[in-house]
């Protein structure tokens, strides 16, 4: 398990490809209880450990998690999250076979949720029960067969990214469920959560949490490697 940040109120994890945030109907362990053996570990605390969960990301997906380590923190990052304000901001890399329209723009589309196929589907015009979804996306590499996009969203909805750029028809590699066309060995799909930034809950400093994507994929290496040599 990867720390990516730590203190009293918070900590952040690097979470792989088929990780699970939180139980749910599998039965499979959860990150959130692999996180809670860790703190009590650590700091050798009796009894049971508390965390919060204030924002989950798909199991297929790899990248930034954070939890809450106090209910004051929680109850604050809950808030933040769910208003999806100006005090927090969600980066996303996105790895898709076809080359958008525009290398970049803003996607607006309003979203209705299937429960029962756990899917979600995007229409390009107000409908009643649709809820209104915004992303900013910009090409930032490309590779003989792919393109490397980055993702800025503006609203958090179930499955957004994966059913906006669907839509567009740039689906995610490995994507089944919104139409790429194979999936990934292991079930996972190219979509990473970059990085979180946000105003810390307590001590009201702003805090950047950037996870790197799985290295050991070939495709994450090549775009990894190239970004950074870029930097270089």
């Amino acid at each position: 398990m990867e720390i990516l940040y730590e203190d009293n109120h918070l900590i952040a994890v690097n979470k792989r490809v088929s990780d699970i945030v939180q139980a749910d109907k599998t039965g499979d362990a959860p990150l959130s209880e692999a996180v809670k053996a860790y703190i009590k570990r650590k700091y050798n605390k009796p009894g049971e450990v508390f965390l919060g969960i204030p924002h989950r990301v798909d199991r297929p997906v790899s990248g930034v998690v954070v939890f809450a380590r106090t209910s004051k923190a929680l109850e604050r990052l809950n808030k933040m999250f769910q208003e999806h304000d100006r005090e927090i901001e969600k980066i996303y890399w996105a790895v898709v076979g076809n080359l958008p329209a525009a290398e970049e723009g803003t996607l607006v589309h309003y979203l209705t949720r299937n429960e029962e196929k756990n899917k979600t589907r995007a229409l390009d015009s107000p409908r009643a029960g649709a809820k209104e979804a915004l992303l900013d996306y910009k090409l930032i590499n490309r590779g003989q067969r792919y393109y490397l996009l980055e993702i800025k969203l503006r609203t958090g909805r179930h499955h957004q990214i994966r059913c906006q750029l669907a839509k567009i028809g740039c689906p995610i590699k490995g994507d089944l469920k919104y139409g790429f066309p194979r999936s990934n060995e292991g079930g996972g799909i190219h979509l990473h959560a970059r990085s979180l930034s946000f105003l810390h809950p307590i001590k009201q400093e702003p805090v950047t949490i950037t996870a790197t994507p799985p290295l050991e994929d070939n495709l994450w290496r090549f775009f990894y490697n190239n970004l950074e040599g870029r930097r270089r």
